[in-house]
């Protein structure tokens, strides 16, 4: 009897209770809807960055001081840190068997999430308003 399974529970109660977290669907969509933004978005950047190839501090710091530029840049970096985290987030979930080193590599993604952000958005606005 060594190689049979004697667990007497039927496949479904096997497997309750090791569900998800519930919130697959939701990082599922918010992936999805951050990739799409980064389309127009990137595009935009990538056409920004080739238009200023070797301009001066000075005609950059203009070219950001445009409302309308300086929101899509900050629109660019917001999306992508949020796509980047929740795919980040995601590799942790899958790939990370331990259960606190998941905590905190989750912890620490969301931090240096949130300190990039910072920092991007502070040098950003410190551009556009004539650093």
């Amino acid at each position: 009897m060594s190689g049979k399974n004697t667990d007497m529970r039927t496949p479904l109660a096997r497997v309750r209770g090791l569900g998800s977290a519930r919130e697959g669907t939701g990082h599922f969509w918010r992936q999805r809807l951050t990739a799409i933004a980064n389309i127009p978005l990137i595009l935009f950047f990538v056409g920004f960055l080739i238009a200023l190839n070797g301009a001066d501090h000075e005609h950059v710091r203009t070219a950001l001081a445009n409302p309308f530029v300086a929101l899509v840049i900050a629109l660019v970096l917001i999306s992508g840190l949020i796509h980047m985290r929740i795919g980040m987030q995601v590799i942790i979930e899958d790939y990370v068997h331990g259960e606190g080193m998941k905590l905190a590599l989750i912890a620490l993604n969301t931090f240096f999430t949130i300190a990039v952000g910072v920092a991007s958005i502070f040098a950003l606005l410190k551009l556009a308003f004539g650093g």
